[in-house]
């Protein structure tokens, strides 16, 4: 397995990873002619003709084997510059009388543009069929990677925005209890036009004016902040990254907002340059052995490569790789890669 930027031939498996994503991946919206949007801009964004602000970088995460794509990731460049962006910022108000001796603090939710500007992690999602030996690991932490290798392209902080907790139906507690009020649709419906690119217009609807939580039903209160079951795994990594609650969550599921400062996350912190070795003794992957590997990336840009290898194949500034790795890589004798574990290592 390895991972790719999308080529142009990539629209219809695209839209088959649209089709399989299921409700509350907005970024992956079940329309042709959106998903080939988003191809188009990702290929202008890896070929540099487009602003870098407006960039859109896809990755798809692909199986050598069967040339069938597993997965997909993006990182966006920077959020909020032709469509606003909008979160509910999670904070208190304060009730006070000394007269009669209370003191009561309210959670409130406050329509927010604050995080306008920060580059974000984007549109994770992995086939069920490959949801096994550390493909989603790879997919999602390949990322980082491509920012250590490229800082300029990105803020100084990096957010993402975790899919909302909905049950078996699709249903929202978050919604029932606050979005039905001000539109005549269903959640689902909801989430389709936001991944249309209607977000905007759907907030503008939105109340202005703080939304008190108490007034929430409970189910939606106990949503506020919390992830889908499926989404529980993609916020743990996150996390053992050094992403943090940033106190935001979306306007329709109440799905948390997690942040970084670029530079502080793990794999972009602990990474390491080293030079290509060949050898038809490189030692094998092991991918059972979830602390035994190492990612390496090519240091590409329009041809960024990023695959898993044994740890043990790293030493002394070099790593050994096989010829097959390295023409998946793209890389030969001599050439630079990065390479960093592919987990914490305070997590053995």
């Amino acid at each position: 397995m390895y991972i790719r930027p999308v080529q142009p031939d990539d629209l219809d498996n695209l839209c088959i990873l649209a089709k399989n994503s299921g409700v509350g991946v907005t970024s992956l919206p079940d329309n042709k002619q959106k998903m080939q949007a988003k191809l188009e801009r990702s290929l202008t964004s890896f070929d540099k003709t487009r602003p870098v602000h407006d960039r859109q970088y896809l990755f798809a995460l692909m199986d050598e084997k069967t040339n069938a794509m597993a997965g997909i990731c993006a990182l966006e460049a920077a959020i909020g510059h032709d469509e606003v962006w909008y979160n509910y910022h999670v904070g208190k108000s304060v009730h006070a009388s000394s007269d009669i001796g209370v003191h009561k603090v309210t959670q409130t939710l406050y329509l927010s543009n604050d995080l306008t500007g920060s580059s974000e992690i984007a549109t994770l999602f992995l086939m069920p069929e490959y949801r096994g030996n550390q493909n989603g690991q790879l997919l999602s932490r390949s990322r980082y990677m491509f920012l250590a290798d490229f800082p300029e392209l990105f803020g100084e902080s990096i957010i993402a925005e975790m899919r909302g907790y909905s049950d078996e139906n699709g249903n929202s507690p978050f919604w029932e209890s606050l979005g039905r009020h001000f539109f005549q649709m269903e959640f689902s419906d909801a989430d389709y036009l936001t991944g249309l690119g209607n977000k905007a217009f759907i907030a503008e609807l939105m109340p202005k004016f703080p939304i008190y939580v108490p007034m929430l039903s409970q189910a939606a209160q106990e949503t506020i902040g919390k992830v889908h079951p499926q989404t529980e795994p993609a916020l743990a990594m996150l996390m053992s990254e050094g992403f943090e609650f940033n106190n935001y969550v979306d306007i329709f599921d109440a799905g948390p907002s997690v942040s970084a400062k670029i530079k502080d996350i793990r794999a972009v912190k602990e990474s390491k340059l080293f030079n290509v070795a060949l050898s038809e003794n490189a030692p094998e992957a092991d991918l059972t052995d979830k602390h035994g590997l190492l990612l390496v990336s090519n240091r590409g840009f329009e041809d960024y490569r990023v695959i898993l290898i044994n740890k043990a194949a790293a030493s002394d500034g070099s790593i050994v790789l096989s010829k097959a790795q390295a023409n998946i890589l793209n890389v030969q004798e001599g050439s630079q890669v990065r390479a960093v574990s592919l987990r914490p290592t305070e997590n053995k």
